[in-house]
Formats: C-alpha cells, structure tokens, sequence
C-alpha cells in the first residue's frame, strides 16, 4: 500500500516538473505508467507467499541467551499458545544483550509476526547467519535467542501478581 501511493505520488510530482513532456508527446506520457507498473506488481508479489505460512508450518527454536533461568522455556511457551511449531528449548552459545528473532530464507514475514508478538520491533529480526549465538538450529525456520529484554518481561509479570495477592491481604487486614 506505501508503495502504491509513493508510485502515485511521483507520477504526480512528475506530471507537475515535467508538464511540457506529457503534453507535447503522449508517446512518452503512455510509456512512463507502463514502466511504473511493472514495478509494483513484482513487490506484492514477493511479500504475498511467505505471509501466509501458517504458523503451525513454521518450526521454531527458542534459545536462552540471558542469564534468567528458564527464559526460553517461558518464551517456548508464549510462541506455542500463538500456534508455531516449537523446538526443544536450549541455551544459546553466548549471552546478548537484546533479543533477535533470526530466520530462514522465506521466513522474514513470520519472524517479524513472532518479533511483534514478543513485543520487539522490526530491527530485531535478522537473517539466520553463522554468527548467531546458537549451535545447531536443526530443522529450525526461525530462531529466537532471548535476551534480558524479553526474559525481565516475563519476571515482572510474576512480580505484579505476588504485589496483587499482597494487596489483597492487605485488604483483608483492614476489614478486620
């Protein structure tokens, strides 16, 4: 759609630097949109496919490259409820210091949808090299390596509900 309207924009914009062009010769005016529109139809295309993998057909690993103890299990688990085929869990190589969603050729589209669902941006997701921090990815479409971004979100949640049952005895105290 952004692209769409950039191309409209310019046709726009060129209509208005170039007026004597379109004018003078509707050869020129005929051949310009013929071009332009050869441009949009390849984008949709290459984005249309991946998006609509199925998150069930996408197979991803979760590695804990934090240092809070069971991070990758916990984000196996979020990942699993949105329905993505998950891996064992492991631990990456090395810690990091933020989060990356890293992925397969073809997988960009679901590894942004995982991104967002963990609450990352679009920065954090990354092609699959060999320098990311995990060993073996196996089968993997899609690998998250967790770091203390999204492992403290995950411990701040259990905090919020020990500080609610203690508002709820504090309640209780009063009411005596």
């Amino acid at each position: 759609m952004v692209l769409i309207a950039f191309i409209i924009a310019t046709a726009v914009a060129l209509g208005q630097v170039h007026p004597v062009a379109r004018s003078t010769s509707a050869t020129f005016a005929t051949t310009a949109p013929v071009t332009s529109a050869t441009h949009p139809a390849a984008h949709p295309t290459t984005t249309t496919p991946p998006t609509t993998t199925p998150p069930a057909k996408v197979s991803v690993l979760v590695a804990n490259g934090s240092n809070v103890s069971g991070a990758a299990g916990t984000t196996s688990t979020q990942l699993q409820a949105g329905g993505w085929t998950l891996l064992p869990p492991v631990n990456a190589s090395s810690n990091v210091t933020a989060s990356v969603v890293y992925y397969v050729a073809g997988y960009q589209p679901s590894a942004v949808v995982i991104a967002k669902s963990l609450g990352l941006g679009t920065t954090a997701v990354q092609p699959l090299t060999s320098s990311a921090p995990v060993g073996k990815v196996g089968t993997a479409n899609v690998v998250v390596v967790v770091g203390p971004d999204v492992a403290s979100r995950g411990s701040s949640s259990a905090t919020t509900t020990t500080t609610k049952a203690a508002t709820t005895t504090t309640t209780k105290a009063k009411s005596h």
